[in-house]
């Protein structure tokens, strides 16, 4: 019988199984659920790539499709004679050991294949064992196919590759790799030793003195590859696996990760044109996202387009945005995202596939063994194993910060899709349910632990612990306010916001300050709470003007607090509100209104604790003084304030006690300031920068940085000067506060005047100026005005 006629019987196994999965009304992914058979393995069998299933998976296949009787028997013995007649099989070309053909354009990988070339250069007593690991879909094989095709000139004795299909329900055993070796070294058929251990010495033997490369590609793990490593002086194997392989004794590992975004763009331009990619620029870039830079998903997201060349990138861009349907819209013949995934699922332990199902319930973007510990319902020992077998199987990354983890976007989607198709609903819920509260409570407690009046930092060791805490975990505590607030969690949203109002203080630009508080707010008034109302209100009048600048937004939603908190009597509030107005006016130049209201607001603030209200409010009325001209009262209401922070040090927690003194050594220093006794403001903003500095408190040691600066260029200290404009400068590039950068710059250009640097002066002038005119506001337009009158003369 000819080859093709064996080739023919040994695949009617194959026939078979189709018609029965038909007759059964299975598909693919349903027969594959239901058996445990892969997808990719059914779809090898049916299509004639693979001639017969082992004994277990067949009887697994005849049980899911409901097979009795004859029909049970005759599929079993058809499984049997497939697989004798497949073992009879011996395929030359498969012995050859050939490379696959050469990738025509490596795209984003350059780097990569420089550390292939760079250890493929090294010298090695064992030989050199470089592994490529990542996420399925990442191109593993590409970039060794490619690399050994770039280093065939080193390797004058032989370059071979040996599928080792690891992903396989019977990947290919060590001993029948090492014939296939054996053959291509030219060992003849009858010459090949009968046992593992003679092949390899033989294999090891004919590489002594010789150049060889050997490709092991979709290796399964360690015990397959470690008898085929080409172990000699001058040799290089480089294998491919899903897996690290940690367990490998000698070797280099290159780890892949997605590709940049120019990378994905430009494997995606080399599919369907630059051309069409250059028409569509910005959905080319959107659609390669969607795909999360995966190699294998921008591969079918062009094959798709290549193939339907009346669509747009635009469209396929718009089908990708559902997660409901994103890994269904990924497939492109028999190219298919999720079947990638699911040879990796289903090679997992049970406990591991539910660990890493149940982590999707985990809404931030990284997260760390405790938090899967709540997410998966198990102890946090447990997990700890299940996540090192998760990042050994690449489908949970290591994140950069030691001890977190994170998800590719694609593998998140399916990680959801497993725990929708496997766990109950109410399972599900539960399970979402309990990672959200553990998330709020959790993140609640942590920033209250910033109220002033806060001794202890209970339930974390301290408050730095507590902070790092709301760090770390920013993503996911943020997440899970947003998410709660989609589905009704009205007390939960209300007092995370509400705990945030000390922690938010000196951190202004950290977080979206605005969106937290505005869906607090909504809680409020969802739940009737008209007290909670005008507090939040208050905050995001807050965030409106101080965070993100916006003075007049900032102002209506203060004097809507003012007007609720007298409505209820509520007289603390009051003098909040009233504070924060009289803030907003002194920015708006409306300076009159602005003493009004503050006098009102330290009239009410007697009646709040000195830590709770009190003295940020009368520092708001000694700075209101000052925009007066009345320097020698304001200086007297900030020394006030000073002596009672000094005098009730012991009421209030240190967090709460140096940002508070920091910040009313910095209203001095801008009284000093003022009245041109520049040497004492000097020394004061120092001393507040110390304190902001000691705290953490970045943008407010930058804005004492700024006032300094300009004191010591008054007094010529230009030297002095510089360091301190340069530190404020960095602070307030990249973060929304561009009135502070715009005086800092204009302050740098005034400096570069002083030192007879016009050049230096005329940058930094031109850029200020520039950003005044963006800003359009009243100060802005006297800053411009004053530098360029100042410096009229800088070209």
């Amino acid at each position: 019988m000819n080859d093709n006629g064996q080739a023919q019987d040994a695949s009617a196994f194959g026939r078979l199984l189709l018609r029965h999965r038909r007759a059964a009304g299975l598909t693919q992914a349903d027969l594959a659920a239901a058996s445990g058979v892969s997808v990719r393995a059914l779809r090898d069998l049916e299509r004639g790539r693979a001639q017969a299933a082992q004994r277990r998976s067949a009887a697994a296949l005849a049980d899911a499709m409901g097979l009795t009787g004859q029909d049970h028997a005759r599929f079993l013995a058809a499984a049997r004679e497939g697989r004798r007649r497949a073992a009879k099989l011996v395929v030359e070309e498969e012995l050859s050991c050939r490379l696959p053909p050469a990738v025509r354009h490596l795209l984003g990988r350059d780097e990569e294949l420089r550390q292939v070339r760079e250890a493929a250069a090294a010298d090695s007593p064992s030989g050199v064992v470089l592994s490529i690991i990542g996420h399925p879909g990442i191109g593993k094989t590409t970039l060794a196919v490619a690399a050994a095709h770039a280093l065939t000139d080193r390797f004058p004795d032989g370059a071979f590759a040996v599928d080792l299909r690891g992903m396989d329900d019977q990947p290919v055993s060590s001993r029948a790799a090492l014939e296939q070796l054996l053959r291509a070294l030219g060992v003849p058929a009858r010459q090949v030793p009968p046992s593992a251990v003679e092949q390899q010495h033989l294999f090891r033997s004919l590489l002594t003195g010789r150049r060889v490369l050997v490709l092991l590609d979709n290796a399964a793990d360690e015990a397959q590859v470690r008898p085929l490593l080409a172990a000699s002086p001058g040799c290089l194997t480089l294998i491919t696996c899903r897996r690290a392989l940690a367990g490998l004794e000698i070797g280099r590992w290159i780890w892949l990760e997605p590709l940049e975004p120019a990378g994905a763009t430009e494997l995606l331009a080399s599919i369907v044109g630059a051309e069409r990619v250059a028409a569509e620029p910005a959905a080319a870039a959107e659609l390669v996202s969607l795909c999360g830079k995966l190699p294998l998903a921008v591969r079918i997201a062009g094959n798709r387009l290549a193939t339907r060349p009346q669509w747009s990138i635009a469209y396929l861009a718009g089908q990708l945005r559902d997660v409901s349907t994103r890994l269904s819209s990924l497939a492109a013949g028999d190219l298919q995202v999720r079947s990638a995934f699911e040879l990796s699922y289903r090679k997992l332990s049970p406990a591991a596939r539910l660990v890493f199902r149940r982590l999707a319930v985990i809404p931030g973007s990284d997260f760390a063994a405790d938090l899967a510990a709540v997410a998966a319902n198990r102890t946090e020992d447990d997990v700890q194993v299940y996540l090192d077998e998760l990042v050994d199987a690449n489908l949970v990354q290591a994140a950069l910060a030691p001890g977190r983890y994170r998800f590719h976007d694609l593998l998140r989607i399916f990680a959801e899709e497993c725990l929708a198709a496997e766990e109950e609903p109410a399972e599900r819920e539960a399970l979402t349910s309990a990672t959200l509260s553990h998330l709020l409570r959790t993140a609640s407690a942590a920033a209250r632990v910033f109220f002033p009046d806060v001794r202890t930092p209970e339930p974390f060791g301290s408050r730095r612990e507590a902070g790092s805490w709301l760090d770390t975990e920013a993503s996911n505590w943020l997440a899970a306010h947003r998410i709660a607030a989609r589905t009704g969690r009205h007390r939960e949203v209300l007092e995370l916001a509400r705990s945030m109002q000390w922690y938010s203080g000196g951190r202004t630009q950290q977080r979206p300050w605005h969106e937290i508080f505005t869906l607090g707010l909504a809680a409020a008034r969802s739940l009737g709470s008209r007290t909670d109302e005008a507090v939040l209100l208050d905050l995001v009048g807050w965030a409106w003007y101080f965070c993100l600048g916006d003075n007049e937004s900032g102002l209506a939603a203060h004097q809507e607090a003012l007007l609720v908190a007298e409505q209820i009597g509520d007289r603390a509030e009051q003098a909040w509100a009233l504070g924060y107005v009289a803030s907003v006016l002194v920015r708006l130049g409306r300076h009159g209104e602005a003493l009004l209201h503050a006098r009102r607001a330290v009239g009410l603030a007697r009646e709040l604790d000195f830590w709770l209200g009190q003295g940020m409010i009368r520092n708001t009325l000694g700075g209101i003084l000052r925009a007066h001209g009345r320097l020698d009262e304001a200086l007297a209401v900030h020394r006030a304030v000073l002596a009672d922070v000094e005098s009730r040090y012991d009421e209030a927690n240190p967090e709460a006690r140096r940002f508070f003194q920091a910040s009313t050594l910095l209203s001095i220093g801008l009284d000093f300031n003022e009245a041109r006794r520049w040497q004492r403001a000097a020394a004061t903003f120092r001393e507040a920068r110390a304190l902001f500095r000691q705290g953490g408190f970045l943008l407010e040691e930058a804005q004492a940085a700024l006032n300094e600066g300009r004191a010591r260029r008054e007094v010529g200290q230009h030297a002095f000067a510089g360091v301190c404009l340069q530190l404020a400068l960095t602070a307030f590039t990249g973060v929304q506060l561009r009135w502070p950068r715009a005086c800092t710059l204009a302050e740098l250009a005034m400096l570069g005047a002083a030192t007879g640097d016009p050049e230096q002066a005329g940058a930094y002038r031109d850029q200020a100026l520039a950003l005044c005119r963006d800003l359009g506001t009243d100060e802005a337009r006297a800053l411009a005005a004053r530098l360029s009158s100042t410096l009229s003369t800088v070209d």
